[in-house]
């Protein structure tokens, strides 16, 4: 089946992405997509956008080139109770957040605290995906994660860029596919991000499409391969 949405990508705005937003769904449109999520770094990360530049995604078409705009952001998780850098105010302006541990922002528990982290960050109505989790930088305990995510309605992503072998991510291919197998185990759905920090690698998943063949995950849950499935990030 092929993808047709991509909801984790950066634009310039993040301060180490190199594309602005029109190139990126100018790409989007060019790959087949029928939704371009841009989900630029929330305030705490070095170098990116400040709060207002999420406020003002009014003046952003909803359609462009054919392709339907989704606003959201990749917030950064700050510590053990889950908080993360999003302001309350934000939330009804975003249509979907990711929710994400980097290194600049939080620094590892070990595998028990690290795994609670993210139990709480799901406990925020408004984060509906976690992102990339499958850093060894960060262990978890990923049989409880993709339990906990079935229970309360989270996606978990399937990051494409942590399938490329410059990432700075540790262990990702073989952590994915532990999560990949515990997903199938607790029927816990899945997104396939690219993280895609240049236009060039909006909507290329084929990393991804790959290792979905190679574990035999069923179609049914990954939400790229239907659009109705949509409704299960966005933010209520």
């Amino acid at each position: 089946m092929k993808p047709l949405c991509d909801l984790h990508t950066h634009t310039v705005a993040s301060g180490h992405a190199y594309s602005t937003l029109l190139e990126n769904v100018h790409m989007a449109a060019m790959r087949g997509l029928k939704v371009y999520g841009h989900s630029d770094h929330a305030r705490l990360m070095p170098g990116t956008t400040d709060e207002i530049y999420f406020t003002n995604f009014k003046v952003i078409p909803r359609e462009i080139e054919g392709v339907r705009i989704l606003h959201g952001i990749e917030a950064n998780i700050l510590d053990e109770l889950g908080t993360i850098d999003v302001s309350q105010k934000l939330y009804h302006k975003l249509d979907y957040i990711i929710a994400s541990l980097h290194s600049p922002t939080f620094k590892s528990l070990g595998k028990e605290m690290n795994t609670q982290t993210l139990l709480r960050v799901m406990d925020n109505p408004y984060v509906k995906i976690i992102g990339h989790p499958d850093d060894d930088r960060y262990p978890l305990d990923i049989e409880a994660i993709a339990k906990a995510a079935s229970e309360k309605k989270v996606v978990l992503e399937l990051n494409n860029g942590s399938l490329n072998p410059l990432s700075t991510r540790v262990n990702g291919k073989a952590n994915i596919i532990k999560m990949l197998e515990a997903c199938k185990k607790y029927d816990t759905m899945i997104l396939m991000g690219t993280d895609a920090h240049i236009c060039f690698e909006v909507g290329d998943f084929e990393a991804s499409l790959q290792l979905l063949k190679e574990v035999n995950f069923p179609k049914e849950l990954v939400i790229n391969f239907e659009l109705s499935r949509l409704n299960m990030v966005y933010n209520q």
